[in-house]
């Protein structure tokens, strides 16, 4: 990793430095000062109020609208006519809304969703693919006080369901289809069979996208197209003026448990730091088009597709399909017929880039880029090298930014928009203002440098999550127990002598996708409801392009024998039950799991074998050590065949 010069680390000490003392010494005062970037209805009584820790709660009788902000106070001023959002249909049809067209767009829909008696506070679901009606519905539903909780489209119905259940949702829009990689996703067929399993569900708004045929249920299902002809061009709906507190999402996560996690996050606060992490870590400009490539149903999305770059009246850019579909430079095609000059994306698709070669980067004029951004995983030095140099051509820094959906934005990043301090391919680099972050060992204690610890946030900021959607008990046993009194992300982290931090990957039973989180517990669960399993564990093994894959080994139960009809019946079980992305790379059978004693599945075991450890770690409190021996020599065998 190495040390910075003595020369280099004097920048260390300037307007950054200075940023995050004033920010950690008086959080009341800073955050008092850069909340009145945004345009509130009422200004708070209090700036942070934590009397009920960890439940902890800013701006505190603040009144503001997340819609307002991203449109309503642009359309007052010349960017009414600004491009806003450029859309790109994965068969090339390309839309652009201007602010102005997009706050018509908004009204609209805010009126309908009126119309079906959507109130503040009330949930609506969109499981819509990547089209501009799903930041239209999520602003909409923004302006009028609803929470909006976003699926991503390529979940199953099992998983919709229970996101739909758990939220309680009242209405769910989606669409009759989506583009992927040239084949259309049915997803008014997954929804129908997930509304099958669902109690709270009024009506079904569909978006007409793909042109297929789909059941529509008279009296429940309404085509979205036939609803807006009845609505003016001319409609206003008057934005609610929101507690600061109010829930502005709902965002399902995986944990260490079956259950995804709903995360929630309020109005003011997250609408404050997602303002203030976006400026601070790539200073957006006016001429700036700002090309976040993730999918809006997950938290970058929300932050850095929609919210984000709105808020800061930018033109930000939505691509509906595959990043290498029809052709391996789709992608820097987009960049080079867009201008495209801030582009954030993730560490999978760099390296998938990477396998491709760098002749299908140079086919296309990329020197509009200005900054690169790395976002969902730790980036290995060699992908940050190529992105560098291939990708922007060695003039283009790159914002490596550490946070997750809890979090709401950029906890841990470069700052090009205060001070730009050196980078080292590999580090996300320091912590942002208001952000309290360190590496501690298992006892609490602050790691030495270069010494693997759990990385914990020991203050509170505006951007964080107001708690688990109906179950304040998992908020607290989740995110505050690992290390009583500080905020535990479940990721391993170093700092190095300059203090920069090195993301390690996670700490808890949750795997990193291709970016995406995964709890293995979910993983486990679906295999388990086969009527062939007995028992399974999942662990995660390093892959080149996704950075992590599922692997699965399974202990069947009696009257049953492994064979490849067996591991394809699971296989797909997976796919269907979570989603296509949470296929596991591997299934191996085995007679038995390591266990403890006590009977808990030592997974650190199997992970360690997984990945060709030769130090397996305490296996004193094993059950039978012929468990190991077992996996050693399956695991072996696949590695030679």
């Amino acid at each position: 990793m190495g040390v910075l010069p003595v020369e280099q680390r004097k920048v260390l000490t300037t307007r950054l430095e200075e940023l995050r003392t004033k920010a950690l010494e008086n959080p009341e005062e800073f955050w008092d000062e850069h909340a009145r970037a945004l345009e509130w209805f009422r200004i708070w009584d209090k700036v942070l109020d934590d009397s009920q820790k960890p439940f902890y709660r800013w701006f505190v009788g603040g009144k503001i609208n997340a819609s307002y902000n991203a449109l309503d106070r642009h359309v007052r001023t010349w960017r009414k006519n600004k491009v806003a959002l450029v859309w790109e249909g994965e068969d090339g049809e390309v839309r652009k809304y201007t602010y102005r067209d997009l706050y018509v767009e908004v009204n609209r829909v805010a009126a309908l969703l009126k119309n079906f008696g959507v109130k503040p506070g009330d949930r609506i679901a969109l499981y819509l693919p990547m089209i501009p009606e799903l930041p239209i519905f999520m602003l909409a539903a923004a302006r009028i006080g609803a929470v909006h909780t976003v699926v991503f489209s390529g979940f199953s119905s099992d998983s919709l369901a229970r996101r739909i259940n758990d939220s309680r949702a009242k209405l769910l829009v989606t669409a009759d289809g989506g583009f992927r990689r040239g084949k259309v996703v049915p997803l008014k067929e997954i929804a129908d069979k997930a509304l099958e399993q669902t109690f709270s569900v009024e009506n079904v708004i569909v978006v007409k996208r793909a042109g297929v045929n789909v059941n529509m249920v008279e009296g429940r299902d309404f085509w979205f197209h036939t609803l807006m002809e009845g609505i003016s061009r001319s409609a206003y709906v008057e934005p609610e003026k929101l507690d600061a507190n109010h829930p502005l999402f709902i965002l399902y996560t995986s944990g260490t448990t079956g259950a995804p996690k709903g995360i929630y996050h309020s109005t003011g606060g997250y609408l404050v730091w997602v303002y203030w992490t976006l400026k601070w870590a790539f200073n957006p400009n006016d001429e700036d088009v700002w090309w976040c490539t993730a999918d809006i149903g997950w938290i970058t999305g929300h932050s850095y597709v929609v919210y984000g770059p709105l808020m800061h009246g930018l033109t930000t850019v939505m691509y509906e399909g595959a990043p290498d579909y029809p052709a391996p430079d789709r992608t820097w095609s987009i960049i080079e017929k867009h201008g495209v000059t801030a582009f954030y994306t993730s560490p999978t698709a760099i390296r998938m880039f990477m396998r491709y070669g760098n002749h299908w980067v140079e086919m296309h004029d990329l020197s509009s880029l200005r900054i690169l951004g790395s976002v969902g995983e730790p980036i290995n030095p060699e992908a940050w090298e190529w992105y560098f140099k291939v990708v922007g051509k060695g003039k283009c820094p790159i914002i490596d930014t550490w946070w997750q959906t809890e979090t709401g934005g950029f906890m841990i990043a470069p700052t090009a928009g205060i001070d730009l301090v050196p980078l080292k391919p590999g580090s996300c680099t320091l912590p942002l203002p208001g952000v309290d972050a360190e590496v501690l060992t298992e006892d609490g204690a602050v790691a030495p440098p270069n010494t693997q610890g759990y990385l914990v946030v020991r203050k509170p900021w505006p951007g964080m999550l107001l708690g688990v959607w109906g179950d304040p008990n998992r908020y607290i046993e989740t995110y505050w127990s690992r290390l009583p009194g500080f905020y535990y992300p479940g990721d391993y982290a170093m700092r190095d002598e300059d203090g920069y931090f090195w993301v390690l990957g996670r700490a808890d039973e949750v795997l990193k996708v291709a970016a995406h989180r995964i709890g293995t517990m979910e993983l486990e669960s679906a295999l388990v409801s086969h009527p062939a399993v007995a028992e399974a564990a999942v662990v995660g093994k390093p892959d080149p392009i996704k950075g992590e894959v599922p692997v699965a080994f399974v202990v069947l139960r009696e009257g049953f024998t492994p064979s490849v009809k067996l591991e394809e019946e699971l296989m797909n079980l997976v796919s269907e039950t979570i989603g296509p992305i949470a296929k596991p790379a591997n299934i191996f059978f085995v007679r038995k799991l390591p266990k403890t004693r006590s009977g808990k599945i030592m997974r650190s075991v199997i992970r360690a074998i997984v990945k060709g450890e030769q130090n397996l770690g305490d296996v004193t409190t094993i059950e039978d050590p012929s468990a190991i021996e077992e996996l050693k020599m399956i695991v072996g065998n696949s590695r030679s065949q």
